[in-house]
């Protein structure tokens, strides 16, 4: 019964999760807020429609990542192939629609396809051979670079001749009803991904186990259900999301740039931990990654207004990672 009483799906502690999640998405919100004023004050330049944009449009793929990286991290996981993961993607959309000449709907598919099958693997490795995520996923990460490379022939693939692909991301549905509200359709995407995923975390049997899982899977899995089951279909469902970003990324260069993705995963994972998703498991929101992701975003995109050379852009980015790990692990203490 004790061990019942101070489980960690208690609702004293499940109520306790929920605040510390709440605050950290409040504090992350005003960061952004903080962040937003002081490029404003140091660039009039940045508060430009156009640069508005330009951050929206930067932010629908690390931000689907982002997504991807949530449901992986809230169960105690970690993936680090979620880059080169979404380069293949691209790379087997370009196959798909460019060599084979299919259409558009089935290149779509394919890459959704290629992401989850992916993830299933990923997910086998951790759930059924017992490989540590972080050695797992870094094999998956090596594997779908070489492979990307292999596929293409190390060279980019071009969509030219598919009608459509680039409004996959470049194009506009709001902007043709709202003129002066050109919001690019990678955004409403990175939008209903986010929607769709939070739904399944807040409402769903696989949300539930997804936080149960981070939480305490001994605890779980010795209450009768399948963890591995569970842990696999969370890893595949994170890997159809990457192929959702995999379309948006090639979408936007209109190309399947084999040799891309390297890093990505790491601005998706330190998004992830600045909105509040603790690297142990069991605590999360898409809500906050998406404010992560969008403070990733507007911190390069103000760095690169006020001309601060890439060099030091890439300083900043790896320092803000730190910082993020060092805060979550000040939070972990706190509630211990």
């Amino acid at each position: 019964m004790t061990a019942t009483t101070n489980a960690p799906t208690s609702p004293t502690v499940l109520g306790r999760i929920g605040a510390a999640v709440a605050h950290q998405r409040v504090l992350a919100f005003a960061s952004l807020i903080v962040l937003l004023a002081v490029f404003s004050l140091a660039s009039p330049n940045f508060m430009q429609m156009s640069n508005m944009i330009a951050i929206l449009q930067a932010t629908s793929v690390n931000g689907v990542l982002a997504v991807a990286a949530t449901l992986i991290i809230i169960t105690g996981g970690i993936d680090l192939s979620l880059g080169t993961m979404m380069t293949f993607t691209a790379v087997i959309a370009g196959v798909v629609l460019t060599y084979a000449g299919l259409p558009l709907p089935l290149g779509v598919l394919a890459a959704i396809g290629a992401g989850a099958a992916c993830g299933f693997c990923s997910g086998s490795f951790i759930a059924r051979m017992k490989i540590p995520p972080f050695i797992a996923t870094l094999g998956m990460m090596l594997i779908l670079k070489g492979m990307s490379l292999i596929i293409s022939g190390t060279r980019p693939i071009y969509f030219n001749d598919t009608p459509g692909f680039s409004d996959i991301s470049r194009g506009s549905l709001i902007g043709e009803i709202l003129p002066f509200a050109p919001i690019p359709n990678g955004v409403l995407i990175l939008f209903l991904v986010a929607g769709a995923a939070a739904y399944v975390l807040q409402r769903t049997a696989l949300g539930r186990y997804t936080f149960a899982l981070g939480s305490n899977e001994e605890a779980v899995r010795l209450s009768g259900v399948n963890t591995i089951r569970w842990k696999i279909a969370i890893y595949s469902l994170a890997g159809a999301i990457v192929g959702i970003a995999g379309l948006l990324i090639a979408s936007r260069l209109n190309s399947a740039q084999p040799a891309l993705g390297l890093g990505y995963e790491l601005e998706a994972i330190a998004a992830v931990v600045i909105g509040g998703t603790s690297l142990s498991g069991g605590r999360g929101s898409i809500m906050g990654s998406l404010i992560g992701a969008l403070i990733m975003a507007v911190l390069t995109n103000g760095l690169r207004v006020l001309s601060v050379a890439q060099e030091w852009q890439t300083v900043v980015t790896g320092a803000i990672i730190i910082l993020a790990v060092y805060a979550d692990m000040l939070r972990r203490r706190r509630s211990n």
